[in-house]
């Protein structure tokens, strides 16, 4: 059914995350898909930003993120499923739509945070934009209890 699986990955939120990929493992072994994890990083070379930073910041920081994800995809992905590492810079709702159209994705997998009602409405959910703006099927996974 479905043959590449965009799953944008939290590495702060872990417990979130652990659970939208163990749901995006399942889709891909019963449709022989292609996992694709996603982390993205905030713009740190806007240029209102890049002046605080070492100008080799970027790049470590990047490092450091596919190590780490790396790291998280050996540790919950089974060795018969077969998937990419991927680290942008944006932001993180028009990113993963940008990659997910990238990757030629026919379904995202993301977990939803739990949030107060306030935090909704001041700052939004990126799994809300993204289920709005996303021409594919989006999969949100919801937190539990």
């Amino acid at each position: 059914m479905y043959k590449q699986i965009l799953v944008p990955v939290d590495l702060n939120d872990q417990g979130f995350s652990d659970k939208a990929l163990k749901t995006a493992v399942w889709h891909a072994k019963h449709s022989n898909a292609k996992l694709h994890l996603l982390n993205v990083l905030p713009g740190i070379h806007m240029s209102m930003v890049a002046t605080y930073f070492p100008k080799d910041a970027a790049k470590k920081m990047k490092q450091d993120v596919e190590k780490q994800l790396k790291k998280f995809a050996v540790d919950h992905i089974p060795e018969e499923v077969v998937y990419s590492i991927n680290v942008a810079e944006g932001k993180p709702s028009s990113t993963i739509l940008e990659y997910a159209a990238k990757l030629g994705a026919d379904l995202i997998v993301m977990p939803s945070h739990k949030r107060s009602k306030i935090d909704k409405v001041i700052l939004g959910s990126v799994a809300n934009k993204v289920v709005q703006k996303s021409p594919i099927n989006v999969l949100v996974v919801k937190p539990q209890g």
